[in-house]
């Protein structure tokens, strides 16, 4: 891994902790206009100053985010299908050229295993790799299995070795039961996807379990953004990623920060 490599990777897991907390706010090039997103200039603006990357696509990046801001992107280059039809279907849908002109630090795409077009996107994948490899820029796959597939160690450790296998630099995946042989089994550094929104202290509890099992870091979108008080609840994900607190010690933060903000 070359110098420029390294230092875009660095960029987005830190090397004083080793670990990330990314945003996700890439919904919408499936869902259309997320619940939290319908304006994302309005959401991602608060949120700036606590993330270490914003993983979008290009769209929502020049549109709605402050080109002064200093924040790494991770920019969503893959799409094709939305929620209507199958999500498998997808290709690569912006140039490396373009992620280069948007001055990213990292590209990223889904890979689907065990679905209709799992070869697709494994080799879009490896397109991917080879592209990054020759502009020094890293790939995040993330992971998704098929329908008929559970999310357990088993698939999902299958998923993300395959990721790693086909040259992704770093991988997003689920938290799962015996979410350590995941890690185990994954040469990269693998990212803990946030998922569904779920309450602030059962997300809290997901993110420190992951953490402690050999994730280095999380990605997390609708559990912040769908928040009722998104900027409390991306600083308590960050004590616990960054900073070892436990889940209770981080949510006594996030209710701390509420309610200074509520005025309580």
């Amino acid at each position: 891994m070359d110098w420029g490599m390294r230092n875009r990777l660095a960029r987005v897991i830190k090397p004083q902790t080793g670990r990330t907390v990314m945003l996700a706010i890439d919904h919408g090039y499936f869902q259309g206009p997320t619940t939290g997103l319908e304006q994302p200039a309005g959401t991602i603006s608060p949120l700036v100053p606590y993330a270490d990357a914003l993983m979008l696509t290009r769209g929502v990046l020049r549109t709605s985010v402050d080109p002064g801001a200093d924040v790494p992107i991770v920019l969503r280059v893959s799409g094709g299908s939305s929620i209507l039809k199958e999500l498998s279907n997808e290709d690569i849908t912006t140039s490396m050229e373009e992620a280069i002109r948007l001055n990213v630090a990292a590209v990223t795409l889904s890979i689907f295993v065990g679905a209709e077009h799992e070869k697709q996107t494994l080799v879009s994948l490896s397109k991917l790799v080879n592209e990054g490899e020759r502009y020094g820029i890293p790939v995040l796959a993330v992971t998704a299995v098929g329908r008929e597939m559970a999310r357990d160690a088993r698939y999902l450790g299958l998923a993300c070795r395959i990721a790693a296998e086909l040259g992704a630099h770093f991988v997003k995946t689920y938290y799962c039961e015996d979410f350590e042989q995941v890690v185990g089994g994954c040469p990269v550094p693998l990212v803990m996807a946030g998922g569904k929104k779920i309450e602030e202290l059962e997300a809290l509890k997901l993110s420190y379990n992951a953490i402690q099992e050999g994730a280095s870091g999380v990605d997390m979108g609708r559990t912040i953004f769908q928040s009722e008080h998104p900027t409390a609840m991306i600083q308590a994900v960050r004590a616990v990623v960054h900073e070892n607190a436990k889940p209770e010690e981080a949510f006594d933060l996030f209710n701390s920060l509420a309610g200074a903000k509520s005025g309580v």
